[in-house]
């Protein structure tokens, strides 16, 4: 493999991240505020002015710039370069662990829970519009072939979305309060068009795990975390499933069944 087709692919993948990135921090800023992301020129969120395309460069820009307006000086909103850099990660990330058309399936599986996440630690808000997306586009790349088979996907649909909902309902019912958004299930289902249904239990194991790390560090830091307190959970759903996903890529590849491993030995001289 040269250079070339080693690097060329994450390198392209990083790229389009960070411009998803971009425009995936500006969702999450404007849509849960009833303003549209779509229409007209990107201007500042203080000024108005409309930017300039020296100051569209994702992540860069933000640096160059010190993180604030060139018009106005108002400060740029921290979650657009992290944003950035996450949507960056995740395409580079994708494209070395899985070259070729997985890893690009991979790419667009992380950018899509990276701005479901963005929505839900902004707003507590798993849009219903989103979450369909995700699991229309998990279903038509197992469709195409790709990854887990369809027959698995539509199966972790189906049961990623009555797991969580019934978890939900049976809290309510003990409980007398909701303790789960209503999105986090149609996320999970989604989630399950993409993995499959086999994946799920290790989803729900890492999202947990994730967020127990999440309220010891607010205690480690001085918080006090009350049972009323709210987590925004589809992060960790999210997190978790991009990691499921990732894993293993990471790993060798079993040989397929069949297949004997061989040893080329060199000539011995006489």
């Amino acid at each position: 493999m040269t250079p070339m087709e080693l690097w060329g692919w994450p390198i392209l993948l990083g790229v389009l991240g960070a411009v998803f990135g971009s425009f995936i921090a500006t969702i999450a800023i404007r849509w849960p505020e009833g303003r549209g992301v779509a229409r007209g020129r990107s201007a500042c969120d203080s000024c108005g002015i409309p930017l300039g395309a020296a100051e569209l460069v994702p992540v860069l820009s933000y640096l160059v710039q010190r993180g604030r307006c060139r018009h106005c000086a108002a400060r740029i909103a921290p979650s657009h370069w992290w944003t950035e850099v996450v949507g960056l990660a995740i395409g580079g990330i994708a494209g070395l662990a899985a070259p070729g058309v997985e890893g690009a399936a991979g790419a667009v599986f992380g950018w899509l829970l990276l701005a479901l996440a963005a929505l839900d630690l902004a707003a507590f808000w798993l849009p219903n519009g989103l979450n369909a997306a995700l699991a229309v586009v998990g279903l038509g790349v197992g469709a195409a072939g790709i990854g887990a088979p369809l027959a698995e996907r539509v199966l972790g649909g189906v049961a990623g979305f009555a797991v969580l909902w019934l978890v939900a309902r049976g809290y309510r019912a003990l409980r007398g309060r909701q303790g789960l958004g209503g999105g986090d299930p149609k996320l999970f289902g989604a989630i399950g068009c993409w993995l499959g249904w086999e994946n799920l239990p290790m989803v729900l194991l890492a999202a947990s795990l994730i967020g127990l790390a999440a309220v010891l560090a607010m205690l480690v830091v001085g918080r006090r975390v009350r049972a009323s307190d709210r987590l925004p959970f589809g992060v960790m759903l999210a997190l978790g499933a991009w990691m499921v996903w990732l894993v293993p890529q990471l790993l060798p590849q079993p040989a397929p069944p069949g297949e004997v491993m061989t040893w080329q030995l060199a000539p011995i001289d006489h």
